[in-house]
């Protein structure tokens, strides 16, 4: 199966949101397996952000008119669509990242599993409630939820479907416009998820995609959005978040993680084994919730090493469109370089290669074997730092307490995995692990899949979450209206204050037998 057509690129190109595209200056999108170029893309500029967000504050204002209902049908055509058109889907994916198949069905499945969750909470969700009033009976009191108004969305290139379409289903379904700023080295990716949402019926300036250098694009949205999402590095996440501070506007962000996995002394090692490949390899290590640190206790840490390193050393690594590959190759040459660096480091400095340890140009120019360390030390660069590749290292401890307390020893706090030899005691491991979220007996899949639960970061992993009611909800600016009945709080006329207050005193004593009160 070959990469997408040069006619497809064509006609998705013609998407962005920059008006007469082809007189302007291009860039290169190249197949990560190859190296060979598939497509150019325009580059965008400050003004184009502009611009795309002023043409969609006007689209905004009809569609915010709709019922949540309304915009919800567009989104249950959109999740079929996805699925009929997965092939297309899962062919741009690989083009454009040199990810496995398996990987890049990841993305397909989540953007369709988040299209069906959140129109279906929608209606519900941003429906008008009423709540009690300050005094039950005399006060009626009713929350709405306003659209923010234009999104911006910076979304990165290691899964640059799902990042970059999940976020916004959720702010366009709760009423809101969205501009996109996708990573110039996957900008056919999300035009490619765009496109069908156009197909399902969504007005196209309501979702305008502007690719471009992030010091210019991304720089213009979140200087004029509403709102920011951004997934991407911690640093750049604390940039993003001083621009938004300054205007006052909303932010949220998925950053980096370097993330723990515990393996007790009672769980089955091959089981382990065969997750973790999965949990620290799955899009070659490029996953902002992948496992790279492993703290197994001491009586089977020898044993699991071992297993472990040996289903590393079969992983099927090789470029290809066909499912039945478990490993594909790295997205640029800048995460070649990252991996082999860190590898070369800690191997100066003592580690012992368990697995891989080598980048594999006979592959292709962006390979790099999966590997794994052992006897890594704090200061070697892979032991704090996050690779945001195929490396993960393995630690003995003498028993959970200092597994959850080296676990917990970062700044990080994105994902998590726990095994133990129970579920129950899996899950009591998992309550003292500082993550947003955590898996037990799995790596990050469950955690990540399930869309009714908020997912995000602690510590410098993130602000906020997406998934969820919060993740819809983060989209909106909650209003209280509070109508007073009867009586207003002044009391009856003629009535002196003294006299209102000694009635409003026992009224407000028994309000403590009330429900929620």
């Amino acid at each position: 199966m070959p990469a997408p057509s040069a006619a497809t690129f064509d006609r998705l190109g013609k998407l962005v949101a920059i008006p007469d595209a082809a007189s302007r200056p291009t860039r290169p999108v190249v197949e990560a397996f190859s190296g060979r170029e598939l497509a150019t893309i325009p580059v965008g500029t400050a003004q184009d952000a502009v611009d795309a967000i002023e043409r969609a504050r006007v689209a905004q204002r009809e569609w915010a008119a709709r019922t949540p209902l309304e915009r919800a049908e567009i989104f249950h055509r959109y999740r079929d669509l996805v699925l009929a058109n997965r092939d297309a889907l899962l062919d741009m994916a690989q083009a454009e990242t040199g990810k496995a198949r398996v990987s890049a069905l990841e993305e397909v499945l989540d953007i369709a599993m988040t299209s069906r969750f959140y129109a279906r909470l929608a209606p519900k969700a941003l429906r008008s409630k009423r709540v009690q009033g300050m005094l039950p009976g005399l006060t009626k009191t009713v929350v709405h939820h306003h659209a923010k108004g234009v999104v911006g969305v910076i979304s990165p290139w290691n899964y640059p479907m799902t990042l970059a379409v999940s976020d916004a289903i959720a702010a366009l379904l709760a009423g809101n416009a969205v501009v996109l700023k996708p990573d110039s080295q996957t900008p056919y990716c999300a035009l490619a998820c765009v496109d069908l949402l156009y197909q399902a019926g969504l007005p196209k300036d309501l979702f305008a995609v502007v690719p471009g250098p992030g010091s210019v694009v991304g720089t213009a949205i979140v200087e004029n959005a509403d709102y920011l999402m951004f997934t991407g590095s911690t640093a750049t996440g604390q940039l993003l978040a001083e621009q938004a501070g300054r205007r006052l506007i909303g932010f949220s962000a998925e950053l980096g993680g370097k993330n723990p996995m515990i393996v007790t002394k009672g769980a089955n090692l091959r089981e382990v084994a065969d997750a973790a490949v999965r949990a620290c390899f799955s899009n070659s290590g490029q996953l902002c919730i992948s496992i790279e640190r492993i703290y197994v206790e001491q009586p089977v840490a020898a044993e699991f090493t071992r297993i472990f390193g040996e289903r590393v050393k079969n992983i099927k690594l090789a470029p290809g469109y066909e499912f039945g590959v478990e490993m594909g190759s790295l997205v640029s040459e800048s995460q070649v370089k990252t991996v082999s660096g860190h590898v070369e480091d800690a191997v100066a400095k003592g580690a012992t290669v368990v697995a891989g340890g080598r980048a594999r140009p006979d592959l292709g120019p962006l390979f790099h074997e999966p590997t794994v360390l052992s006897d890594v030390t704090d200061d070697m660069e892979c032991a704090r730092n996050e690779t945001f590749g195929p490396l993960v290292s393995i630690y003995p401890v003498a028993d959970v307490d200092e597994a959850v307390t080296r676990a917990n020893d970062t700044e990080y706090g994105l994902n998590a995995s726990v095994w133990a030899g129970s579920k129950a005691e899996g899950e009591a491991i998992a309550a003292r692990v500082r993550a947003g979220t955590v898996n037990v007996d799995e790596g990050y899949a469950p955690a990540w899949g399930s869309t009714a639960a908020p997912m995000g970061g602690m510590g410098v992993s993130g602000v906020g979450r997406r998934h969820g009611l919060d993740g819809l909800l983060k989209y909106t600016e909650s209003q209280t209206v509070a109508t007073t009945r009867v009586l207003n709080l002044g009391g009856p006329r003629g009535l002196p204050p003294k006299i209102w207050s000694k009635v409003l005193a026992p009224f407000i004593a028994v309000m403590k037998y009330l429900p929620g009160r």
